[in-house]
């Protein structure tokens, strides 16, 4: 070989010697030494790709990355520590954050407090608006995840909110603003917020703590309060009828229902089940049909749920059921029994869950997990 060429130890090629680098007690090429190593942006010392410690636009060898930067602890992305961000209950800044996300996660809002309660916002076309309120548990009662959520979901639109709520051991409450059924089924990002909650940890159902609310629009009800009356109180005398039925598609357990839902007990005619509400002698809110609201009639039966499907199928369930008191009579309803009721479910997210809970003509089906 000619003596004024020397091997590069790394890709083989024989260079001309005045071309070639000792670096780290190696002979390197100038092709090589530029592919296989780096120069740290803050002091300068060269490293080998693989030994950087920063990024392909700021390489940093191990010492300055320790001693002046740190990365995202949402996103990933590297940050010079004079520029770092942490929540206001991180006092060991454990968790550092880059201006992004310390402006998308934290200063944007958070966990509001149990009684925060907005100015609602309503999607989609009315009168029957749904408000719905998901409590999720086990993942930590977190402003980041909150604000993770809310990020996924509102998009440009505020959606929803999340608020403390004190029935749960360790996360919160996950709130819509007033939708339509339509809007819920077809623009409300249900299923991708119940993966993204999944996925940081919650559960729902099987917390054992949770429940799925859903209010609706006492103006659904009809134009005038005697209006309203009358089609609330067919909507009680449906649920104490049907209780064996409902209590099985809750998926809660009768002391569940006792203690959060619980039942008015059964009258003969609707209107003396919500004379017996309205005394207000029985669990105050804690009941089945919440009326204590002046602008929404809630209904409280169901168990929580991080299954998009479940939600459809409740939210389904609660339109069939305010059809049914709107439009049939007093005679007409208490002549309905369950098996028609559910004869006349169409909506196919509510006909799966209804053969999956073996309440729908005998045609049971097999049923995923709920979380």
């Amino acid at each position: 070989m000619n003596p004024n060429l020397t091997l590069c130890e790394v890709c083989g090629q024989a260079v001309p010697e005045s071309d070639c680098v000792d670096f780290d007690g190696q002979t390197l090429c100038p092709s090589c030494l530029d592919a296989e190593t780096v120069c740290c942006t803050h002091c300068g010392s060269r490293l080998w790709r693989d030994d950087n410690a920063g990024t392909t636009e700021t390489p940093l060898c191990q010492h300055c990355y320790d001693r002046y930067y740190t990365s995202c602890d949402h996103c990933g992305a590297l940050i010079a520590l004079a520029d770092a961000h942490y929540e206001a209950g991180d006092e060991e800044q454990d968790e550092p954050l880059c201006d992004a996300c310390y402006h998308r996660y934290t200063v944007s809002g958070g966990i509001e407090s149990y009684y925060y309660k907005p100015q609602p916002i309503f999607y989609g076309t009315g009168p029957r608006y749904f408000g719905v309120e998901l409590e999720i548990d086990e993942g930590g009662e977190r402003v980041r995840s909150a604000q993770a959520l809310m990020f996924l979901v509102n998009d440009g639109a505020e959606r929803i909110y999340c608020k403390h709520d004190g029935s749960l051991d360790d996360g919160f409450e996950i709130v819509t603003h007033p939708m339509s059924l339509d809007y819920h089924l077809h623009q409300m990002p249900w299923a991708p917020l119940c993966r993204a909650a999944v996925e940081m940890g919650y559960r729902s159902h099987q917390s054992g703590s949770c429940g799925l609310q859903i209010h609706v629009s006492r103006n659904a009800f009809g134009q005038t309060e005697q209006d309203q009356d009358a089609a609330i109180a067919r909507v009680l005398y449906f649920f104490e009828k049907n209780w064996v039925e409902l209590l099985k598609f809750s998926r809660r357990t009768q002391h569940q229902m006792d203690r959060w839902a619980a039942r008015y007990g059964y009258r003969d005619q609707p209107m003396e089940i919500l004379e017996h509400a309205k005394k207000g002698v029985h669990a105050g809110r804690y009941t089945c049909v919440n009326l204590t609201n002046p602008d929404t009639v809630e209904f409280r039966i169901f168990r929580g749920t991080l299954k998009a499907n479940t939600i459809f199928a409740a939210l389904q369930l609660v339109d069939r059921v305010c059809d049914a008191a709107c439009f049939l009579s007093d005679e007409e309803l208490k002549a309905l029994s369950w098996t028609s009721f559910a004869a006349g479910c169409t909506q196919p997210e509510l006909v799966a869950y209804l053969k999956e809970r073996r309440l729908y003509v005998n045609e049971p089906v097999a049923a995923e997990e709920e979380v």
